[in-house]
């Protein structure tokens, strides 16, 4: 760990959300919870946008009892039950106000992987973590866990960057599961870094 630098809270405001999405591919995600740590490198992103996608729960810029998290300043997580079973992972962004998240989709097991095993029931490796509510499961992720920053390394769940992870080829395409969204569905706002064998499966 001691090769992660943090993100910094910069990192998830001075930009949009699409460049973030982009930018957060090959980055560090690290939970501590119930003494465990694990950590995983993020090969897959989506983006939603509260102000113009109809995929976005925050769509037109409504602010909910579940929304309320993604209006505020970036750098905190925005997670939520699916389908009453999956909690998915997002990652609040730019500024205070502005309904804009990313979903972390799938991430490569780095560090704890024993703990991830146990946690989902799996002992196979690429099936671990290949989805949002698999990613969740895996890092020991909850709503319980909604609201909280993420650029702190006393929080229970940070974001670092290792250097040597930048180099990859990513991938832009549409996202998964949206075909609600009309038009929106066709936004090139998914993206995973190619080749990477932990992407989920479309």
């Amino acid at each position: 760990m001691k090769d992660i630098k943090i993100l910094p809270k910069e990192f998830f405001l001075n930009r949009n959300v699409v460049e973030i999405s982009m930018d957060l591919l090959g980055k560090v995600l690290v939970t501590q919870m119930d003494g465990k740590m694990t950590m995983a490198r993020i090969v897959e992103t989506e983006a939603y946008d509260g102000a113009v996608d109809k995929a976005c729960h925050a769509y037109p810029d409504k602010m909910t009892r579940r929304t309320e998290v993604m209006f505020k300043e970036g750098g905190r997580s925005y997670v939520y039950l699916c389908y009453g079973i999956h909690h998915l992972f997002n990652i609040v962004t730019e500024k205070e106000g502005m309904a804009k998240a990313v979903l972390v989709r799938a991430v490569e097991p780095l560090e704890g992987l024993e703990t991830m095993k146990k946690r989902r029931n799996q002992n196979g490796l690429y099936q671990l973590t290949n989805g949002p509510g698999k990613v969740s499961q895996a890092l020991g992720i909850s709503t319980f866990n909604n609201d909280t920053v993420l650029y702190e390394k006393e929080s229970p769940i940070w974001l670092g960057n290792i250097p040597q992870n930048s180099n990859f080829e990513m991938v832009s395409t549409t996202r998964v599961g949206v075909d609600y969204a009309g038009n929106d569905a066709l936004l090139p706002w998914r993206f995973y870094i190619k080749n990477s064998p932990f992407i989920s499966k479309k």
